[in-house]
């Protein structure tokens, strides 16, 4: 590889290599990074900018344990709904947005509509979101739910 730039959209071996330090450490200075990924700093610089342009990274963040916080109880929750049409989709996609508890929220290919990851306190902080939140969501009509008993990986980290 010559060091040249790729092509609009495209990414490279110097991208990817830029993408993994990051990942790493997203604090590093442009010349740690540059070093890591065999660039001088110029080009390390533009192709950074060029990375967080065409949003391959979409944003930089603390990542906060939540446990010291007193958040280390996980849930997940299956949710049936009772419409899938779009409009009843974007009603719950939008309500369930307002609802800081939820970490997480896929639609899934399943004989449920979306999982969504909730942490919270504890238990009984669950249920009370579970049953005052998460079930009054529009057009909700059940949900299950999974306590994680221990993370082995935490994709935040």
């Amino acid at each position: 590889m010559d060091g040249k730039y790729p092509i609009k959209g495209e990414i490279d071996a110097f991208d990817r290599r830029i993408l993994n330090a990051l990942r790493d450490d997203g604090r590093m200075s442009i010349t740690e990074l540059a070093k890591r990924v065999g660039l001088s700093k110029t080009p390390t610089q533009v192709r950074l900018k060029r990375l967080i342009d065409e949003r391959y990274i979409r944003g930089f963040r603390a990542v906060i344990d939540p446990a010291k916080l007193g958040l280390d109880h996980i849930a997940f929750a299956e949710v049936k709904l009772s419409d899938t049409r779009e409009a009843a989709l974007d009603e719950f996609r939008r309500a369930v947005l307002k609802i800081p508890e939820v970490e997480e929220c896929h639609m899934i290919a399943s004989s449920f509509d979306y999982l969504l990851k909730v942490r919270t306190a504890d238990i009984r902080r669950y249920r009370i979101v579970l049953g005052e939140r998460i079930s009054s969501l529009p057009h909700v009509a059940s949900t299950s739910t999974f306590v994680a008993m221990e993370t082995i990986r935490d994709a935040a980290v």
